[in-house]
């Protein structure tokens, strides 16, 4: 009886099936769920520092020294020094990097179909809108909007405050 009444489990639950779904569509182009997203915020984003990406994504900036060097080495990202501030990578997608994307995306759809067919197409799209909106209403927002945003994300805000 307790268990139903914990909605926190549902989701993580939930949430750790799709990502596994997730990593089957991307496991053929080599990528992982976080290194996917990563390439769509730089596509939307054009460049960003290493720096900014970790504050957008919520990851420290080791975690995202991990991930960019492997999108590197792929030669999907190019990463440069920033002339004007040497100690400062700036990142952005290579043609190769771009053309991934189509892939990437479709293995996204290919999940949202996966959603749909589990719950049907109506639920699906509901299930979306409460998502967003628990995203929105916890501070949090899409990394590609962060970046342009210039701003850090509001887990960053709610540690400074901690501390």
């Amino acid at each position: 009886m307790l268990r139903k009444s914990l909605k926190l489990h549902a989701l993580l639950h939930s949430a750790d099936l799709i990502e596994q779904h997730l990593r089957i569509e991307l496991e053929p182009l080599g990528l992982r769920p976080r290194q996917a997203r990563l390439l769509d915020a730089l596509d939307h984003a054009g460049t960003s520092s290493q720096v900014d990406l970790a504050r957008a994504f919520d990851v420290s900036p080791a975690s995202m020294s991990t991930m960019t060097q492997r999108l590197v080495q792929g030669g999907y990202v190019l990463r440069t020094v920033d002339p004007d501030e040497r100690r400062t990578n700036t990142l952005e997608l290579t043609e190769k990097g771009r053309a991934l994307l189509s892939d990437v995306r479709k293995a996204w759809r290919n999940v949202d179909r996966i959603i749909e067919n589990a719950i049907g197409a109506e639920n699906a799209g509901q299930l979306a809108s409460l998502a967003f909106g628990l995203r929105d209403a916890l501070g949090g927002r899409p990394p590609a909007k962060a970046l342009k945003a210039g701003k850090p994300h509001k887990a960053d805000v709610d540690n400074r405050r901690r501390t």
